[in-house]
C-alpha cells in the first residue's frame, strides 16, 4: 500500500461541533454543516464530555465530503501505538478526510487523571514524532523518556496519511511543532497578529503545513446583535493564560489595563470596545465576518474554524454559512 501525505486545503472554512450539543442534535448538525458548504467539522475532546475519536468516526461515517479534525487529543491520555491504530483506521476508511490534533491537554485535567508529565514539552515532542512515523507505516522510533514503541509497525496504514498537528500556544511548544508535526492548531481567539506570531515560532519548513485556527463566531444583519453573542465567549481572554493570544495585538496593554479595572470577567467582556471584539472573533454582518475570515487566511491560516456563539448552535449554522466565501 502506498502512503502519500495529505496536502493542506488552503482557504478552508470549518465549523466546530460544540462539546455540549445535545446528543440528538449531533448528526443533524454535521449533516447540515455539509449541506451548507462548510469544508470541515472539528470535534473537541474535553475531560468529562465526549471522546474525540468516537466523535470523529461518527461524523466521518455520517457525511460524505467533510474533512473532520480532532482538536485535540491530549498526548498523555493514550498510548501512542494504540492512538496510531485508531487514527490510521479512520484514515483508511475515510481517505483524505482526517486531521489529527495533538496537545498537552489542560494541566488540571491531566493531573486529575494522573497523566501530567514532569516535562510536557518532552512528552509531546516524542509523542508527535512517534505518531507520525507509525501512521505512515514506519517503525516506531527509539524509546524515549515517555514514549516507548521502538520497532512497532502497523500493518494497516492509509493511502493518504493524515496530518498530525499540535494544538499548542506557547513559543517553545510551537517551535517543537515546527520540528515534529505537520502544522499548528491555534485555539480561540486567533486574531491575525497571533497567527503571524505563531508562524514565526513555528519556523521555516520545506513542506506544506496545516495552520488551523479557531474563533468564536456570530453572524447577523444587526452587527451589534452579533457582537453581543460573542462577548460572553471572550470573558476569559483577559486572564494570564491567554497572554500568548493577546501579546501580539496592538491593544494588548490596553486590554490588560481594562481587565485590571473591571470587577470581573463578565464586566470586562461586556464593556470591551467593539473594535477589540471584532479583532478577537469572527462577528458582525455577513460581509464583516467574511472579511475577518479572509484576514486570517491572509495571515497564514489554511483553515478557519467557526465556533458558534449563542444559545442555539444548530440554528446558528445557517447564519454562519452566510459568511462563507463565494466559490462559484
Amino acid at each position: 500500500m502506498s502512503e502519500s501525505p495529505a496536502v493542506p486545503a488552503r482557504g478552508s472554512v470549518g465549523v466546530m461541533l460544540p462539546l455540549d450539543l445535545p446528543v440528538g442534535e449531533v448528526l443533524p448538525y454535521v449533516r447540515r454543516a455539509e449541506e451548507l458548504g462548510f469544508d470541515q467539522v472539528w470535534v473537541v475532546e474535553d475531560l468529562g464530555w465526549r471522546g474525540g475519536v468516537a466523535q470523529a468516526a461518527t461524523v466521518l461515517a455520517s457525511t460524505t465530503n467533510l474533512t473532520v479534525g480532532i482538536g485535540i487529543m491530549p498526548a498523555g491520555a493514550r498510548n501512542v501505538a494504540f492512538a496510531a491504530m485508531e487514527l490510521a483506521t479512520l484514515a483508511q476508511l475515510h481517505p483524505g478526510r482526517l486531521i489529527a490534533g495533538i496537545g498537552h491537554g489542560m494541566p488540571a485535567w491531566m493531573r486529575q487523571v494522573g497523566s501530567w508529565p514532569a516535562s510536557a514539552l518532552t512528552l509531546i515532542q516524542e509523542y508527535a514524532r512517534a505518531l507520525r512515523l507509525l501512521i505512515a507505516g514506519k517503525p516506531g522510533p527509539e524509546d524515549g523518556r515517555y514514549v516507548r514503541c521502538e520497532g512497532v509497525v502497523l500493518t494497516e496504514i492509509p493511502d493518504i496519511v493524515p496530518p498530525v498537528i499540535l494544538g499548542v500556544r506557547g513559543p517553545k511548544s510551537q517551535a517543537v511543532a515546527g520540528e515534529v508535526a505537520d502544522g499548528l492548531l491555534l485555539a480561540e481567539p486567533a486574531a491575525p497578529g497571533y497567527i503571524t506570531a505563531s508562524l514565526r515560532n513555528l519556523g521555516s519548513s520545506a513542506h506544506p503545513r496545516e495552520i488551523v485556527v479557531y474563533d468564536a463566531a456570530a453572524v447577523d444583519e444587526d452587527e451589534e446583535a452579533a457582537l453581543a453573542r460573542v462577548r460572553a465567549v471572550l470573558e476569559p481572554v483577559g486572564e494570564p493564560q491567554w497572554a500568548a493570544h493577546i501579546d501580539p495585538l496592538p491593544f494588548a496593554e490596553e486590554l490588560r489595563a481594562h481587565r485590571a479595572a473591571s470587577s470581573d470577567a463578565r464586566h470586562f467582556a461586556r464593556t470591551m470596545p467593539a473594535d477589540w471584539v471584532r479583532a478577537l472573533s469572527i462577528a458582525g454582518t455577513p460581509a464583516q465576518a467574511r472579511a475577518a475570515i479572509d484576514a486570517r487566511h491572509a495571515a497564514g491560516a489554511t483553515s478557519v474554524v467557526l465556533a458558534p456563539a449563542g444559545p442555539d448552535p444548530l440554528a446558528a449554522l445557517d447564519s454562519l454559512a452566510r459568511a462563507l466565501p463565494d466559490r462559484r
